[in-house]
């Protein structure tokens, strides 16, 4: 499960999130029109997820959740959070909770997504930024928040 990549995960969660609900016949809570409201965040968050994306491929760096990092990329969004691409990917997946209409189970996945990030994902990628870039990460860990 080492090499199971964060986009892979979210597409997993948003395909078991409807089946689960299906299955468990969770009652929904958010009926048309205001579930679509959803769609606002989940443009937000794969806005979010994308600029951080791109200002990796700016800088030819490696995107590559399991890889040694090849530069410390403290520019643009990576100014207000040290994980867009996470932040981005929570914030989309509760948009999608709200659009597939609300029910409990639904926020769960969001909260597994959470956690699997931050304490798997993000946990490794802190050791490894540490390994390579020492005092320089350091400083920016105490600079910038892990989220928000």
């Amino acid at each position: 499960m080492k090499k199971l990549l964060p986009p892979i995960l979210l597409f997993l969660f948003v395909i078991l999130m409807p089946v689960v609900c299906w299955l468990t016949a969770a009652p929904h809570f958010i009926y048309y029109p205001f579930n679509l409201l959803g769609l606002v965040p989940i443009a937000l968050g794969f806005a979010l997820a994308k600029s951080g994306s791109k200002l990796f491929a700016k800088e030819e760096t490696n995107i590559m959740t399991f890889n040694k990092p090849d530069k410390l990329v403290e520019a643009g969004v990576f100014q207000y959070t040290r994980n867009p691409m996470y932040l981005g990917f929570v914030i989309a997946l509760l948009g999608y909770a709200v659009l597939i209409g609300g029910a409990f189970v639904s926020f769960l996945f969001v909260i597994a997504f959470l956690l699997i990030a931050d304490r798997w994902y993000i946990q490794f990628e802190e050791k490894m930024m540490e390994q390579t870039f020492g005092d320089a990460y350091l400083r920016y860990q105490r600079r910038v928040r892990r989220w928000l």
